[in-house]
């Protein structure tokens, strides 16, 4: 059975979640990174794509000291699996999602992978083999329940998200709309790629709750089911 599902990003009041040079911008104020922190805490993967990875390099660590012994009181590790879709295996061995605090990491590449960064990618985490030129993410996500994972949290990006939603597979978003502009045609979204030709293929969402944080606004939204 694959882990439910929850997206959370941050975009700008013109739905931009960082600069076209894929630089990122601070967008949410504290609220908003505790609220981030504590979803994070409650999950047992954090998943992102290859591109997030190049671009933030993040470790998608639990940062309150209070959730990171939560975790641990209730018997497990301080950090959640942490998980890189990766179709190519370009994931650098010194990334931080690889090295930084303790924990599972799992980095899943498809068939075409160069041979040789896989084997270095094997030194640092569990890899998964899962399609022939992308990564097939109904075989990760059932890879990823089979390991005991129940609950995944995808932070970014736009590509990997579309991808998900694409899929069937997101139950959930949370979307931090901050009080900023960014601009640019190439900038990128929530769901990027070629997006949805038909209007009957659009995803549905049910909007379940809205509040006011830091200097913008938080919408958590369910996906309907068709």
């Amino acid at each position: 059975m694959r882990p439910s599902v929850v997206v959370n990003v941050a975009m700008s009041a013109d739905g931009k979640l960082s600069t076209r040079e894929r630089r990122q911008v601070k967008i949410s104020g504290n609220e908003d990174f505790a609220r981030v922190d504590r979803l994070k805490a409650g999950c047992d993967a954090v998943m992102v794509g290859i591109g997030t990875v190049l671009a933030d390099d993040p470790s998608l660590t639990v940062k309150s000291p209070e959730y990171k012994a939560e975790r641990q009181r209730s018997g497990r590790p301080e950090h959640p699996v942490r998980v890189v879709i990766d179709s190519g295996g370009r994931t650098p061995p010194n990334a931080a999602i690889l090295t930084k605090g303790d924990g599972v990491r799992v980095v899943a590449v498809s068939e075409q992978a160069d041979p040789a960064r896989v084997s270095v990618l094997r030194t640092k985490a569990t890899v998964i083999v899962a399609g022939e030129t992308e990564v097939d993410l109904v075989r990760v996500l059932n890879e990823l329940g089979a390991m005991g994972i129940r609950h995944l949290m995808v932070e970014g990006g736009g590509t990997l998200i579309a991808g998900l939603v694409r899929a069937g597979l997101v139950d959930e978003i949370y979307t931090y709309i901050g009080s900023i502009v960014i601009g640019g045609k190439d900038a990128p979204t929530l769901a990027d790629g070629p997006g949805w030709i038909r209007e009957a293929d659009f995803a549905r969402l049910t909007l379940a709750d809205v509040a006011r944080m830091d200097d913008g606004i938080l919408l958590h939204w369910t996906v309907k089911r068709v």
